[in-house]
């Protein structure tokens, strides 16, 4: 007996490994050869190809296709309709599998809903790419990034609250946790 749930109306191919306490709901396919970690959720209509890694208590929302290439570490939230790509320069009747470029999303990232993330891109630890954003770069850890294309317009605090610099350094409404902006970087205290 499996030690996650999948939804009747789901598909989980032989050779997926799907860790302990993970949800897979409505109409989700998982390939062959797709890593999912423990107490992961993902939503209605989620494709999840394989050689893809997902780590530990990911929530992947509705409609999200997790394209060869995408790594998500752990705490990762990618919200409804989120967007990844794997090839620069695709043509239906050209063939580019030799192509994929690698996306990671690193630890306790936020892509809110509807954002694009074009492939080749690292998104830093607990960045946050706002709604409807079109990533087409690196993003830096705790960056706050909005707009067609992204750009950083602010910080965000490992708990998901905007921070309000001062001299170079914020402490957290929320949490209380401490930063310093260095050479364009959030850093803890």
């Amino acid at each position: 007996m499996a030690d996650y749930f999948v939804h009747e109306s789901s598909y989980v191919d032989d050779g997926a490994v799907i860790g302990k306490g993970t949800k897979i709901w409505h109409f989700c396919h998982i390939m062959s050869e797709a890593q999912i970690g423990d107490g992961c959720s993902i939503g209605q209509n989620v494709v999840v190809m394989p050689r893809t890694k997902i780590g530990n208590n990911v929530k992947i929302q509705n409609n999200v296709s997790i394209y060869e290439g995408v790594i998500l570490e752990d705490d990762v939230f990618c919200g409804p309709s989120c967007v990844f790509t794997n090839v620069s320069t695709p043509r239906s009747h050209v063939s580019r599998k030799a192509e994929y470029r690698e996306t990671l999303v690193r630890r306790g990232a936020s892509i809110g809903a509807n954002a694009t993330v074009v492939c080749g891109s690292t998104l830093g630890e607990y960045s946050f790419i706002g709604a409807g954003a079109v990533v087409t770069s690196d993003v830096p850890a705790h960056a706050l990034m909005v707009g067609v294309p992204a750009r950083r317009v602010g910080w965000m605090c490992r708990c998901g609250e905007r921070l309000n610099l001062a001299g170079g350094r914020a402490r957290c409404d929320r949490c209380g946790s401490g930063y310093r902006e260095e050479r364009g970087q959030l850093r803890a205290d």
